[in-house]
């Protein structure tokens, strides 16, 4: 079992594109899979190894925000996802 993270597809060139995050972008190798710019993938490792449609993604960015403000508020950070 492998843990991917969505992302959006801002541009591609060959073989990368610059995916994004939630505000923070990499370049992500897209060998694996057929993009093109505002596609959803998920990406392990650096690669992106799956083509998600929006509503997917959406649900899952909305769930790791929600990981995230959940493990920030047992660490007592006071920093939500949205600031992150």
């Amino acid at each position: 079992m492998c843990l991917a993270v969505p992302g959006k597809v801002i541009e591609v060139a060959g073989v990368t594109a610059k995916v994004d995050f939630g505000g923070a972008s990499r370049e992500v190798n897209v060998s694996l899979v057929e993009v093109a710019a505002g596609d959803y993938v998920a990406v392990h490792a650096g690669f992106a190894i799956e083509k998600i449609n929006r509503d997917e993604a959406l649900e899952s960015i909305r769930l790791w925000k929600e990981l995230i403000d959940k493990d920030v508020q047992v660490q007592g950070q006071g920093t939500r996802s949205q600031d992150i």
